[in-house]
């Protein structure tokens, strides 16, 4: 992991070329509710690492669906496990069981540190459900008694856009046009001693913290750190839950970014690359909080049917694979590396976090515009905040198309 400031079978890859010069893209007029910005740019296939529009152009992939398409694109594996999926149930709902949610959830809890997996759609679900998981938890530890109900988060944290979680997210734009949020939940700053004061055994049910804060800034928290939280939390009987929807199934060089902590938590969310573009989240918890869970607690129509965990069971298999895993740690500690040899020759980047697959770079000026100048060279990246880029590639990608992505970074820079 760095922190520093500075001045089964993919398809082949498209032979390496230049990239081109687009139009300027610019926002049209769509009947979809504007909740996003985005450029005019119409994306009709992937492959490899590579995304297509409509008018022919390549555009390399440094989102990666927001750390979702971890296998990129016209992966063989996934398209047959999707086609295997397909003739098999799509639904059945929960009130009855199906083997393919069975098979996934066994195969969690043989990879972690988890007794009972509850699946749902989505990472905001997740973590909407770990919040009242810790609260029926707590509840069940001191009766009748509301008091031990409270949700601490940190400082840049992002947990996602629903009102529990919205109130746990450390983003001001985001919340508040939405106020009053729901009650309850707390941010506090990133550091032991305010941690220590903020968390009450009286009245704090659980913490919880990305190992890698992603939408604010790309922020690894310090593994000596995330023990002291441990040791607090334990002490105090208050569940810990690791938000691991961005950063978690191998982007960060281990399939569960807690591996690499030294720490176990309560309570684990995923997400994003689980169920390989399918919508699909998951809820990793330990017998002594599953316990004060009963039937009728928390449901879901659609998580964990038998079409998505079918797809989801190929997914976790291939990203746990440890050549995988080794070639993400390698291939990240180079990306990091380049990226702060990039900001030396450039003076255009201020700072480099990130580790594995997962960067952010702090630049000279608004990020948004050297992403949308990224565009126009033909590589996808995203931001982290107002001046920070976040490069979130799809874990197949070789060193040599990682070199081609930074390459357009620098030019552009």
């Amino acid at each position: 992991m760095l922190d520093s400031a500075v001045g089964m079978g993919r398809a082949a890859s498209p032979s390496r070329r230049a990239p081109f010069n687009s139009p300027a893209p610019t926002v049209q007029s769509s009947p979809l509710l504007g909740t996003y910005k985005q450029p005019a740019v119409d994306l009709v296939r992937g492959e490899g690492v590579y995304l297509f529009d409509a008018a022919g152009h390549r555009y390399l992939d440094f989102v990666s669906g927001i750390a979702v398409n971890a296998l990129g694109y016209g992966d063989v594996g996934l398209t047959s496990a999707l086609h295997a999926a397909a003739d098999g149930l799509v639904h059945t709902s929960n009130l009855f069981g199906t083997s393919p949610a069975f098979k996934l959830a066994e195969a969690l809890v043989a990879r972690s540190f988890a007794d009972k997996v509850f699946f749902c759609n989505s990472g905001a679900e997740a973590n909407e459900g770990a919040f009242k998981f810790a609260r029926r938890w707590a509840r069940s530890l001191i009766g009748e008694n509301l008091a031990k109900h409270e949700i601490i988060a940190l400082r840049g944290s992002f947990h996602g856009r629903l009102f529990g979680t919205l109130a746990a997210t450390d983003r001001p734009a985001y919340r508040l046009p939405f106020r009053p949020l729901a009650g309850g939940i707390a941010i506090v700053e990133r550091n032991i001693e305010d941690l220590a004061l903020a968390l009450d055994a009286e009245t704090v049910a659980a913490l919880i913290l990305e190992p890698v804060q992603g939408e604010g800034g790309v922020r690894v928290l310090d593994a000596g750190f995330v023990r002291e939280i441990r040791a607090l939390t334990q002490e105090r009987r208050i569940a810990l839950i690791f938000d691991e929807i961005q950063c978690g199934l191998g982007r960060t060089g281990s399939l569960f970014a807690y591996e690499q902590l030294g720490v176990e938590p309560d309570v684990l969310t995923l997400a994003k690359p689980m169920a390989g573009g399918l919508p699909m989240g998951a809820v990793l918890l330990t017998d002594s909080i599953a316990a004060a869970i009963q039937p009728g607690d928390h449901a879901t129509t659609f998580g964990g049917g038998p079409f998505v965990a079918t797809v989801a069971l190929h997914v976790l298999e291939r990203l746990a694979d440890e050549k995988l895993l080794a070639q993400v740690t390698t291939n990240g500690e180079w990306m990091g590396k380049e990226l702060e040899e990039i900001g030396r020759r450039t003076g255009r980047i201020r700072a480099v976090r990130g580790v594995g697959y997962i960067w952010g770079a702090d630049v000279l000026g608004m990020a948004g515009h050297v992403v949308s100048e990224a565009l126009q060279s033909g590589l996808l990246m995203c931001t982290a905040g107002d001046y920070t880029i976040r490069l979130l590639p799809p874990l197949v990608a070789t060193r040599d198309e990682l070199a081609d992505g930074l390459a357009i970074l620098e030019r552009v820079l």
